[in-house]
């Protein structure tokens, strides 16, 4: 199996987690969203990128910068909304950014796929938003969540941080990682790309940043999304 320079965060027990995620959760403001697309546009000086508006605030990698000004770019039902704000780290490799708004967003789950399980890739290009289904990949003597290269996935930098979602209903899902990028393994002596996606072992740190953001002034919300 060949090194890669993406690391892959340890597969371990999220029992904690959760158990964070959930208290967090339900000391959030709470309200039913009529209109949900949680894929925003990060774009900072050096850049864009993508990120995901979740319950617990925007996330995204920091891979065109970690800090200073960012503009995150959302969609509503009337179209997107420029929202500016700065770049706060997390920690592991995410970052956030503050919003005066409560932005359309999605839960986070802290289960781990499993081998062969359906997800689904979105990400968005202007105002056109993509989406391709994949597959999770256990792969031997590796800790971390992949997944197959999908046909339609855009393979472009300003993609980076697409959302990899699991279906929950009809018209719901969760957000199970964020894609960082692709790894190569070596097996049988053949190469096997596969996407690699930062999951719950990462994203439990954004639910505990939040914790911290419960303390100040309330969100502005908009009429048409409560």
């Amino acid at each position: 199996m060949s090194k890669s320079p993406l690391q892959l965060a340890p597969r371990r027990s999220l029992r904690g987690v959760a158990a964070i995620a959930l208290a967090l959760s339900l000391t959030a403001c709470t309200g039913t969203r009529k209109l949900t697309d949680p894929v925003v546009g990060i774009m900072t000086d050096r850049g864009m990128e993508l990120g995901v508006s979740t319950e617990f605030g925007v996330v995204f990698l920091g891979k065109t910068t970690d800090r200073g000004p960012v503009i995150v770019e959302a969609f509503f039902g009337d179209g997107p909304s420029m929202e500016q704000s700065v770049i706060e780290p997390v920690g592991g490799g995410l970052y956030t950014a503050d919003m005066e708004i409560r932005l359309p967003h999605v839960p986070i789950t802290f289960d781990l796929p499993t081998e062969g399980e359906a997800l689904e890739i979105m990400g968005r290009r202007g105002w056109d938003r993509w989406s391709a289904m994949t597959s999770c990949r256990i792969v031997e003597g590796v800790e971390g969540v992949l997944v197959e290269i999908p046909e339609g996935f855009l393979d472009s930098v300003d993609q980076t941080g697409a959302g990899v979602y699991r279906q929950t209903g009809e018209f719901t899902k969760d957000l199970v990682g964020l894609v960082s990028g692709k790894v190569s393994i070596q097996r049988d002596g053949q190469s096997h790309q596969y996407l690699a996606v930062v999951g719950a072992n990462t994203l439990w740190r954004l639910a505990a940043h939040r914790k911290d953001k419960l303390r100040r002034r309330p969100f502005v919300y908009r009429e048409d999304l409560l």
